[in-house]
């Protein structure tokens, strides 16, 4: 029985000690990745924000509140259609930031199509790829850190400007008890174009632009703590201004008009909702990188030093019954 029960031990540590190295280089390659039709919505919000009130004389105003909807939906059906062309783990996020006045009114929106590889979140160039409808080429990552993302720099691309510059990481920090990387990045003054969808209907931005010279110009500090593991920041903040000059700002002191000043941050409920959904995709993506192959291999050498004992211990046993005297007791 002895002899059994160590060739069982046996044959589990050859098993352990095989798995462990197959589960961290190569299963975990293969399936930490991004899922293709992930479905998220995120509401934020800038108290006490400036806005260009469009129905009364275009002026700005104080308002109690703008709300600024975001949602992301994977498009599955188009992954597939670019995996087939490059042989590669795609997503597609269609993505759209709708935001609205304390009244509402829907003041713009902005559609975005976002392909990049699922493994590794590098933007993957294909047919499609477009900001408010332009085409666009991305450089650099956004929405999303790699998985266990470093604590660098990373190039970091801008809806507004159609740009890439570099976020830059600051330190560590803790957000609701987890241990995160934040980053900072601020990109200057620049001519955007104006959203297509626009608060008043009938207007066509490129008419503005075209008959009257108002152009839009636009700045922010983007502000993101991200959790390493997953890469996924758990919370994210901006504080964004946006101008119109000239055109229809000329009578405006020094020819500029506050079309939008504002810090945006992530409403407290989708904070928290946020937080915890990352904490659960860390502890998944911990198992397949960490805890089950340290497991294993922690294992492996234990189940063989059982097996060892248990056939020298059943060794020592038949070695002691098959001696002098075995027999038993013999009489004169």
């Amino acid at each position: 029985m002895r002899r059994r029960a160590s060739l069982v031990l046996l044959a589990l540590a050859v098993c352990c000690a095989a798995l462990a190295p197959l589960l961290r280089w190569y299963a975990y390659p293969r399936l930490a990745k991004v899922p293709p039709g992930q479905y998220q919505e995120t509401v934020l919000e800038a108290r006490d924000a400036t806005l260009l009130d469009h129905t009364d004389g275009m002026r700005p105003k104080k308002v109690d509140k703008v709300t600024i909807v975001q949602t992301l939906k994977g498009n599955v059906e188009a992954s597939r259609e670019i995996e087939a062309g490059t042989g590669r783990d795609v997503v597609v996020w269609d993505t759209l930031s709708h935001i609205v006045g304390p009244d509402g009114r829907t003041v713009s929106q902005i559609p975005e199509r976002y392909i990049f590889d699922a493994h590794t979140q590098e933007p993957v160039h294909a047919p499609g790829e477009a900001v408010d409808g332009d085409p666009v080429r991305r450089e650099g990552i956004e929405f999303k850190w790699p998985f266990f993302a470093e604590p660098r720099d990373h190039l970091y691309f801008d809806a507004q400007t159609r740009t890439s510059s570099p976020i830059h990481y600051v330190g560590p920090r803790t957000f609701r008890g987890m241990d995160v990387h934040y980053f900072e990045q601020t990109v200057p003054w620049t001519k955007v174009p104006m959203p297509k969808k626009m608060p008043v209907e009938g207007i066509d931005p490129a008419t503005i632009e075209q008959s009257t010279g108002t152009t839009l110009w636009y700045t922010t500090k983007r502000m993101f703590w991200v959790e390493p593991v997953t890469g996924a920041p758990v919370n994210g903040e901006e504080i964004i201004q946006q101008e119109m000059r000239g055109g229809l700002a000329a009578g405006a002191p020094d020819g500029r008009l506050t079309a939008f000043a504002g810090h945006v941050r992530m409403r407290e409920d989708y904070s928290r909702h946020t937080a915890a959904l990352v904490a659960a995709n860390r502890t998944k993506i911990l198992a397949l990188h960490t805890y089950a192959p340290g497991g294993l291999a922690a294992g492996a050498p234990v189940l063989l030093g059982l097996a060892l004992w248990l056939e020298a211990r059943g060794r020592r046993r038949a070695d002691g019954e098959g001696g002098p005297g075995a027999g038993g007791p013999v009489s004169a």
